[in-house]
């Protein structure tokens, strides 16, 4: 089994909000996205280069609403967009949520405009360690959204993810120690924060 950062969520209370926040920090656009029947949620992305990209996402008004807790806590966000979750792809979904923290969730299928996966998803919506533990997915065909996105120049320099509770999410997940760009560390409270080199230079998403 093997796991790599996959892509980076910032959510919002709407899209145009999200999106907003990105490209107001990075000041480069967003590409169009599409819809997730499934967890009536949409999205834009932005390529961070080869197998990385970033996702602004919000719950979609105009979709009906799942019977089931939205993935990314998104049920309860309230507040400023921000740089919420990030997510591990992995060859093996089985054998890395069994490694796991406990609550990891759920395998389900996935689909949006001809890519295919699946993801685990707590029953509640909030991943370990109040949302600072990564999402875990496996592309289940050979297309990916860093493929078929326009290179806008961006790069992530580092993703940091901080929590109170940092030493425990590591030992409870040993994967996360092997992580390129990662790194995991005390704080006050649970945050997730990327370096992003763009254009026009350093950029921070908070």
């Amino acid at each position: 089994m093997r796991v790599e950062l996959d892509h980076i969520v910032v959510s919002g209370e709407t899209l145009d909000e999200a999106v907003g926040f990105v490209e107001d920090a990075l000041g480069v656009e967003m590409t169009p996205g599409g819809h997730h029947a499934e967890m009536a949620t949409h999205n834009k992305v932005l390529s961070l280069g080869p197998g990385l990209y970033l996702e602004a996402i919000s719950t979609d008004p105009a979709a009906t609403a799942p019977n089931h807790a939205r993935w990314f806590a998104l049920d309860g966000f309230r507040g400023k967009a921000r740089t919420t979750n990030w997510a591990l792809r992995t060859d093996d979904l089985d054998s890395a949520c069994h490694e796991a923290p406990e609550g990891i969730g759920d395998a389900m299928s996935f689909k949006r405009n001809g890519y295919t996966w699946n993801m685990a998803v707590p029953e509640d919506g909030i991943l370990p360690f109040d949302g600072a533990c990564p999402a875990l997915m496996q592309w289940t065909s050979d297309a990916h959204p860093a493929k078929s996105l326009p290179d806008c120049g961006c790069r992530l320099e580092r993703l940091e993810i901080q929590h109170p509770r940092a030493v425990a999410m590591m030992s409870a997940f040993p994967a996360l120690l092997k992580l390129p760009k990662v790194r995991i560390g005390p704080g006050p409270r649970p945050s997730v924060r990327a370096d992003i080199i763009t254009p026009h230079g350093l950029r921070h998403l908070r």
